[in-house]
């Protein structure tokens, strides 16, 4: 059995986890910021892509419920996170779709209506139609899914970046967030026993690594290039 004084210890470090998660994931929320100042400076949505912001409400909300102590009890920090990403989501989706020429606003409305609808599908299906332990699986497993599908963009960048041999598509501080945010993530999984939440972290941090590698392996031959540049000028 473990003591009073151990499962205090071991009740600090998860919610030191599952609080620096949330920190981390709030730098990412906020991210998207410069590109709706820019949108709302120009009243204009110009070539940006409004699904990005879709995706994440749909992942935000299923992650939310996922967290709820009606689904899974006992990682309340999972919903918190996912609750403040929901809103961030949603003031981005209302911004592009106030913006967004008269074609992309009718899309946009039907993808969020969607959402919603999917969302409601998912919880009234997790709440009627199965008991409490079948329904940790079922939501649990829906937000594995939507967790890991999420990483092709990640990996798109870690492809663009091997291909072009450039980090300037791979901003240091969003990939340092997006490692720390995995990494707090993936403990705070593992110290609660909850797969549902070490394995997509356990991925994102693998990723993270990834990325963090590359560009320091690539920015430091942009700045030996850098370096260099001036001798062959001087030598002209």
């Amino acid at each position: 059995m473990i003591s009073s004084e151990a499962a205090f210890i071991y009740g600090i470090f998860s919610n030191a986890a599952g609080i620096a998660g949330n920190v981390f994931a709030f730098v990412l929320f906020i991210s998207p910021i410069p590109t709706f100042r820019r949108i709302v400076r120009n009243k204009s949505t110009e070539q940006f892509s409004g699904l990005p912001y879709i995706y994440g409400l749909l992942n935000c909300l299923i992650c939310l419920w996922y967290g709820l102590p009606i689904i899974c009890p006992g990682i309340i920090l999972v919903a918190t996170v996912n609750s403040i990403g929901a809103m961030f989501q949603l003031i981005y989706i209302t911004t592009f779709i106030t913006f967004a020429e008269n074609v992309k606003k009718v899309k946009m409305i039907g993808l969020l209506v969607a959402v919603f609808g999917v969302f409601a599908a998912i919880a009234f299906v997790s709440l009627r139609l199965l008991d409490p332990s079948m329904r940790q699986v079922f939501v649990g497993s829906l937000s594995v899914a939507s967790l890991i599908s999420m990483f092709a963009s990640p990996l798109f960048i870690i492809n663009l970046v091997v291909r072009t041999k450039s980090v300037e598509f791979m901003p240091f501080y969003l990939s340092l967030s997006t490692f720390l945010m995995s990494v707090s993530f993936f403990g705070y999984g593992v110290l609660k026993h909850d797969l549902f939440i070490y394995v997509p972290n356990g991925i994102g941090t693998v990723l993270g690594v990834i990325q963090l590698a590359l560009y320091t392996y690539f920015s430091k031959g942009l700045r030996e290039d850098s370096r260099r540049e001036p001798l062959i000028s001087s030598y002209r």
